[in-house]
C-alpha cells in the first residue's frame, strides 16, 4: 500500500511517501522552489516522492482539518468581540475565498498532477496533532511510548498527550487554544525583534547570553502553571487571538520596553528576556513530562510539534531522567505533519500491523540524491571547474585536510535531509578547534548575526568523551554540556563579562561549537546510518586527535538548504566557502571563474 502525505497552506509545506508502512521519501517544498518556509501546494515535493507515478497511490492524507481550524477562528473572534474587527476583516476574505474550501483546492491541485485519477475517493484528513503524534510515535524505535506534542496551535489543540502501543495511538488529554507554549515563545520571539515561525531558534540561541531575571515576572503575570504542568495564559497581555501582532501595550508596560525593531541592536535587556522565557519553558516542560511519566508509567517518550525543536528544553527532559529514552521527530514542525498524516492513515485508518525498527526514520535522509555522472553534468552546465576523486578515501583526504587547515568546506553527499537540520548530507563544515571559526562562518559564510552558535558533529562512539551526553542524538535535537575534561577555566575578568562580550572567550578545546554557557547542540554520527560522513570524522580524528567538527546547514541566512548541485555551486560562489565536495567532485574557490562570483549577502530576505 502506497500512501502520500501532504502538509500545505500554512508554512513549511511538504510531501512524504510510505509503502507498506516503510518511509520511502519526504521533502519540503521550499527546497525545490527556493522560497523559505514555502506554504504553497507541494507539487515539486510530490513529484519527487512519487516520480510521477500517481496511478499506484492508494491514499492521500492531509495533515489537518480546515473546517475545525475555521471553527476555532470564528469562535475566537466571537469570544473576544468587539476586539479584533481589523483582524477579522483581514482574515475572513482569505478563509472564505481559499482556506475554507481547502478540500476543493487540494483536489484541484491533485487533478493537475493526474486528471484521470479519482483523488476524492482516496483523500483522507487527519487532525493536526494526530499528524504530529503519528510522526513521532510510528517513526520511533519504540513498541510502546508516551507521546507529547506541542506547537503554536492545530485546529484547537496546542498541547496533546497520547499513549502509543503497537499500531494504536490513544489520545489522553490536551490543552486548547489560546493557551499555548508555542505561542508564548513566539510572543517573545516577536517582542525581541525576530520573525515569528522563523526566529524562535534565534531566541533560543540568544538566551545563554542573558540572566533569567524576568522568569518570575512571566510566571506571575503571563502563565499559570499547575503542578501537573497544565497551564493557562493571561490573554490580557497577548494580541494573537484577534490582532495583527503577538503582544500588546500591556505586555510592553509589563517589561518596560517597546517591541524591538529588527534593525535595532540587541541589548542585555533582550538577552535577559530570552533567558527568562527559555527558563520558564524548561520548567513547564519538566512539570509536564514528570506528570506524564507518573500517569502513563511508560519508559519511552516521543516528542513532536514545533516546540519539540527547542533542543535546550529537550536536553533538560532527557537529563531529568523520568524516561529512559527520549525520541524527537527530526521534522517536528509542520513539514513533518505530511509524514505523520501518511503514517496515521496507514496504521489508524487502514489498521495495518506495525513492525518496529531501530531506524524507521532512516536517519531522516529521505530527500533527493544525484548519481556521480549526473552531478558532473550539472556542474559543467553551471560553469564549475572541478576534479574528480577516484575513491572515497581520496575525497576524504582532501576534505579533512582542508577542514584541519581552517577552511570552510561545503559537503553535498547522498540524500538530502528531511527537516530543518543539516545532518551531514547538505552541510557546511569547519574545524571545531578553531577560535575564529564561529565568527568566520557567521559573518563571511552564513551572513547572519554574530551571536548565533554552531552545532558539533561527533563520532557516536566518542561522544561521551567530549560531551556530557549518555544518549544518541542523531538529529541534532538535544543540547548537552561540553565534557568537563574538555573545558577551559575562565579568569575572574572573563566571568564578569556580560552579553555579547562573552562571545570571544575560549571555553573549551572545541571553541567553535561551545556556547557561552558551555553547552552544544550535539549530532552523534553513526557508521551504519551515514557511513561516508562517519568516515570523514574518523579521518579528521586521525589527523588531529579530535573527532568533532562544526556542522551547519548548507545555505545562507534566509535561504532554504541547498537541494541540487547547482544550488550548492551558486551558494559556494556567493559566499566565502573555500572548498566544495559534491559526490566525488572536488572544487576549490581559487580555481573558479571569477565572473561566476555572486553576492549572496543580500540575495535573500533575512529570516
Amino acid at each position: 500500500m502506497r500512501i502520500l502525505g501532504i502538509s500545505a497552506y500554512y508554512h513549511d509545506s511538504a510531501a512524504a511517501l510510505i509503502e507498506d508502512g516503510r518511509i520511502v521519501r519526504a521533502a519540503q517544498e521550499e527546497r525545490f522552489t527556493r522560497k523559505k518556509h514555502d506554504a504553497s501546494f507541494p507539487s515539486h515535493a510530490i513529484e519527487f516522492c512519487t516520480d510521477g507515478d500517481y496511478a499506484s497511490i492508494d491514499s492521500v492524507a492531509f495533515y489537518d482539518k480546515p473546517f475545525l481550524k475555521f471553527e476555532r477562528l470564528l469562535e475566537t473572534y466571537l469570544a473576544f468581540a468587539p476586539r479584533g474587527l481589523r483582524s477579522f476583516r483581514t482574515s475572513m476574505p482569505v478563509w472564505i475565498g481559499e482556506k475554507l474550501f481547502q478540500k476543493r483546492n487540494l483536489l484541484r491541485s491533485l487533478r493537475r498532477l493526474d486528471d484521470g485519477k479519482d483523488w476524492e475517493a482516496r483523500l483522507l484528513f487527519a487532525e493536526h496533532h494526530q499528524s504530529h503524534a503519528a510522526s513521532a510515535f510510528y517513526a520511533s524505535p519504540f513498541e510502546r511510548a508516551a507521546v507529547l506534542t506541542l506547537d503554536g496551535a492545530g485546529e484547537w489543540t496546542t498541547t496533546s498527550l497520547a499513549s502509543g502501543d503497537g499500531n494504536r495511538l490513544k489520545f489522553l488529554r490536551d490543552i486548547p487554544f489560546p493557551h499555548s507554549l508555542g505561542l508564548l515563545y513566539s510572543a517573545f520571539t516577536y517582542y525581541t525583534g525576530f520573525k515569528v515561525n522563523s526566529g524562535e531558534y534565534k531566541l533560543m540561541g540568544l538566551a545563554p547570553y542573558g540572566e533569567p531575571r524576568f522568569a518570575q515576572h512571566i510566571r506571575e503575570h503571563l502563565i499559570d502553571v499547575k503542578p501537573d504542568g497544565s497551564f493557562r495564559l493571561n490573554m490580557r497581555y497577548f494580541d494573537y487571538c484577534t490582532g495583527l501582532r503577538m503582544t500588546n501595550r500591556h505586555f510592553e508596560r509589563l517589561f518596560g520596553e517597546p517591541v524591538r525593531r529588527a534593525d535595532e541592536p540587541l541589548t542585555q535587556f533582550h538577552m535577559d528576556v530570552a533567558a527568562s522565557v527559555q527558563q520558564v519553558l524548561n520548567d513547564v516542560l519538566l512539570r509536564l513530562t514528570r506528570s506524564i511519566a507518573r500517569e502513563t508509567k511508560m519508559r519511552n517518550l516521543c516528542l513532536a510539534g514545533g516546540v519539540a525543536l527547542n533542543c535546550v528544553a529537550n536536553g533538560h527532559i532527557l537529563r531529568d531522567g523520568q524516561f529512559e529514552n527520549v525520541w524527537v521527530q527530526p521534522a517536528a514542525g509542520d513539514a513533518g505533519g505530511a509524514l505523520g498524516a501518511a503514517l496515521a492513515a496507514y496504521y489508524q485508518h487502514h489498521g495495518a500491523p506495525r513492525a518496529v525498527s531501530p531506524n524507521t526514520m532512516r536517519g531522516s535522509y529521505l530527500g533527493p540524491s544525484f548519481e556521480q555522472q549526473e552531478t558532473e553534468r550539472r556542474l559543467r552546465m553551471a560553469g564549475a571547474r572541478f576534479s574528480v576523486c577516484r575513491t572515497d578515501d581520496e575525497l576524504l583526504e582532501k576534505c579533512s585536510t582542508s577542514i584541519a587547515e581552517g577552511q570552510a568546506v561545503g559537503w553535498f553527499q547522498g540524500r538530502m535531509e528531511f527537516g530543518p537540520r543539516a545532518l551531514g548530507a547538505r552541510s557546511i563544515l569547519g574545524d571545531a578547534r578553531s577560535p575564529a571559526m564561529q565568527s568566520t562562518l557567521n559573518l563571511k559564510v552564513k551572513y547572519r548575526e554574530s551571536f548565533r552558535p554552531f552545532a558539533p558533529s561527533v563520532l557516536k562512539e566518542r561522544a561521551s568523551e567530549w560531551f556530557a551526553l549518555d544518549a544518541e542524538s542523531p538529529y541534532m535535537l538535544l543540547v548537552a554540556d561540553v565534557h568537563p575534561a574538555k573545558r577551559r577555566e575562565m579568569t575572574e575578568a572573563q566571568k564578569s563579562l556580560f552579553g555579547i562580550e562573552k562571545l570571544n572567550v575560549q571555553r573549551s578545546a572545541i571553541p567553535a561549537v561551545t556556547h557561552v554557557d558551555y553547552s552544544a547542540r550535539v549530532q552523534t554520527v553513526d557508521r551504519e546510518t551515514n557511513p561516508l560522513y562517519h568516515a570523514l570524522l574518523s579521518k579528521f580524528e586521525q589527523k588531529t586527535g579530535c573527532p568533532v567538527i562544526v556542522n551547519t546547514s548548507f545555505n545562507v541566512r534566509g535561504e532554504p538548504i541547498v537541494n541540487t548541485p547547482e544550488d550548492a555551486f551558486r551558494c559556494f560562489m556567493g559566499t566565502e566557502i573555500e572548498a566544495l565536495a559534491i559526490g566525488r567532485c572536488w572544487l576549490r574557490k581559487a580555481d573558479q571563474d571569477p565572473a561566476l562570483r555572486q553576492n549572496y549577502e543580500t540575495a535573500f530576505v533575512p529570516d
